[in-house]
């Protein structure tokens, strides 16, 4: 049996209390780092603070043991105050492994904690992942310096520790990162019971395995043992609850809150989900999530390719169903022709894009938001479709409802625009009254609309331009449907010229009278001024910080964020006008700066970059400075000259 839990509080060094801290968990693919971030994620939720998450791993299933392609990391941020990223510059790092250091350590913060699994700098590591022949980080004067590294020999003390288990010692050396999240936990003063029921439930009811919930349980808590007695640390660190609106939270990824957004929407339709994909990262999890809700009305379908899943979907929406279909970006512009059909069908149903950097394969497990206008133009002639974007990983939730409200109040594919960054990181949810969300009115039509002749299935509602959805198999109501051009309210196939202008203005026309349904956009500072950053997407939690840091440094600077992109919200023009300059960061080359230039004719400054993360909130507030200053030196040269 696992030895007893330690008491709240450990060894009797006085902590220092911290706003919020960064802390990092970083090894080989196989060290567990995701579990181990996960749950002091956890911990820390369930102790109030305001958490934000961003776990990193690598594309390679399986990368060489001990090289640099292998490393998995897990980074959260936890506060006192209300928080928008999982931060900056880490605070404290655990590094399992050289490789680990070496890829991480740039993200450290000077005098930050630098916690090393001594035992695994052995010369044949050190060579795997790059090291010069000869060279120890661990002996090395300036790294000692500028950092306060701790070398513990978590190897051998987990070995240790578990010598009476009679476990193996392949199931003993996978209990390091419970040892190091025991450490870790002692050092922030995170309770261990969340942990030890998850291990518990996990490896003793799920798996069956009692022994190993005992194996890891007694690592863990040997870990914190060892923090509070071995006198290694001068330092312990306390950061308190955070102010929360009263309610019930839960920890959630942006992934996990798309899964239950969409189930929420189907049962505010009285109306069964389809979701018909084929497997990408890093849109799997959603297949995965979904399965698992059977009893909610849900079908899954696992696809041979993406062609296969969007024409599914496509057959499920022609049924009556909620069709849902999810890829990434090469998986979109598989999609693109059969979403032209769906387009021409003029059927309801969602394609979630969770954007990862490409082209190509690209870096599959790493973020970027350049799908814009693919998801905007990429499919042939002109084919409109509503475009939405969460903010966050919370905000998943939300915006998957209104996602299907648009579709049905359209009668038009509707696309989620996700990313890497928003589905894989986590964040307090509070979980929502489901009675108090409105439902989604769907009808369809049980008696023909032409009495006395065949069914017209393109006859339209005068408000929204939507055609009706009527069910395949209602008596009086058959009628055809392709991807050849319709006629207006027939939808017999034609060939008219003016009939096709006319129905593709149509088709457009309908997707922007969606804007009805969109709320106005908001601005977060001054309603007016010098500078507006303007951001959709993964980008809000950075924007969001540097903006309130700014304005603490006294400069007149909004941010506003998009969560519709097409249509764009009825009053976005009236709030651009407002400020003198507008800037908008993205994580590509100005996807979203080109549509509000095309559209509104105003110059527009960017911040773009491709480096497979999301911005730094000092970068944007860096950046945002200089803007302000170079407008700022225009404007007094401008008068200069006019004097």
């Amino acid at each position: 049996m696992p030895p007893e839990a330690p008491a709240s509080g450990g060894a009797s060094i006085e902590p220092t209390v911290r706003e919020q801290m960064v802390v990092r968990f970083c090894g080989d693919s196989g060290d567990g780092m995701q579990l181990t971030g996960g749950q002091f994620t956890t911990s820390s939720a369930l102790f109030g603070n305001d958490i934000a998450t961003f776990p990193d791993f690598p594309a390679e299933i399986r990368a060489p043991r001990g090289t640099t392609f292998g490393v998995s990391g897990f980074q959260v941020q936890f506060a006192s105050t209300e928080i928008y990223t999982p931060g900056d510059m880490v605070n404290a790092m655990v590094a399992m492994n050289p490789a680990a250091l070496k890829t991480n350590l740039e993200d450290v913060e000077p005098g930050g904690i630098v916690i090393v699994n001594e035992d695994e700098f052995t010369k044949v590591n050190l060579r795997k992942c790059g090291y010069d022949e000869g060279y120890n980080p661990l002996e090395d004067d300036e790294f000692l310096t500028r950092y306060r590294v701790f070398p513990i020999p978590m190897s051998r003390l987990t070995r240790e520790s578990l010598t009476d288990s009679g476990m193996g010692a392949k199931d003993v050396d996978r209990c390091r990162n419970m040892y190091a999240l025991g450490i870790v936990s002692w050092l922030f003063g995170r309770s261990l019971d969340p942990t030890i029921d998850f291990l518990n439930d996990y490896f003793g009811t799920q798996k069956k395995k009692p022994e190993i919930a005992d194996l890891n349980i007694s690592a863990l808590k040997s870990g914190y043992f060892f923090g509070e007695t071995a006198e290694l640390f001068p330092v312990r660190y306390e950061v308190a609850p955070a102010p929360q609106n009263p309610g019930r939270y839960r920890r959630i990824s942006g992934n996990e809150a798309t899964v239950l957004g969409f189930v929420t929407a189907a049962r505010k339709a009285k109306k069964n989900l389809v979701y018909a994909s084929y497997p990408i990262t890093p849109a799997s999890d959603l297949i995965h999530g979904l399965s698992r809700l059977k009893h909610f009305g849900v079908k899954t379908f696992q696809a041979e390719d993406e062609i296969a899943a969007v024409s599914a979907a496509i057959g499920a929406a022609f049924a009556g169903d909620f069709a849902l279909t999810g890829t990434s970006g090469p998986g979109l512009a598989l999609k693109s022709e059969a979403v032209g059909l769906a387009v021409m069908y003029e059927l309801p149903m969602v394609i979630i894009d969770v954007q990862r950097a490409g082209p190509a394969t690209g870096m599959p497990t790493k973020t970027e938001q350049a799908d814009l206008l693919q998801a905007m133009y990429g499919r042939t002639s002109e084919s409109p479709v509503i475009i939405v974007a969460p903010a966050g990983p919370a905000d998943c939730f939300d915006v998957a409802v209104q996602a299907f409200r648009l579709a049905v109040h359209a009668m038009c594919p509707v696309i989620f625009l996700s990313d890497g960054y928003i589905a894989n990181g986590a964040e307090p949810w509070l979980i929502p009254d489901v009675e108090a969300i409105p439902p989604i009115e769907v009808t369809h039509p049980d008696v023909t609309n032409n009495e006395g002749g065949p069914y017209l299935p393109y006859v339209r509602d005068p408000d929204t331009l939507a055609r009706p959805w009527p069910i395949p198999g209602t008596p009086g109501l058959e009628h055809r449907v392709g991807g050849l051009e319709k006629q207006e309210g027939t939808g017999n196939v034609s060939y008219d010229p003016d009939n096709h202008d006319h129905m593709c203005r149509t088709r457009a026309e309908k997707v922007q009278r969606a804007a009805a349904l969109i709320p106005p956009l908001t601005v977060r500072g001054p309603e007016s001024g010098e500078l507006l950053v303007l951001g959709w997407g993964g980008t809000y939690g950075s924007i969001t910080t540097a903006g309130d840091e700014l304005r603490k440094q006294g400069l007149p600077v909004a941010t506003a964020h998009l969560r519709h992109l097409n249509p764009f919200p009825s009053n976005l023009r009236a709030v651009l006008d407002r400020y003198e300059t507008i800037v908008i960061p993205e994580i590509n080359f100005g996807q979203l700066r080109t549509l509000i230039r095309d559209r509104f004719l105003i110059d527009v400054v960017g911040i773009n970059e491709m480096k497979g993360r999301m911005f730094r909130v000092e970068e944007l507030v860096t950046k945002c400075r200089a803007i302000l200053k170079e407008r700022s030196g225009q404007a007094a040269a401008g008068r200069k000259r006019h004097a």
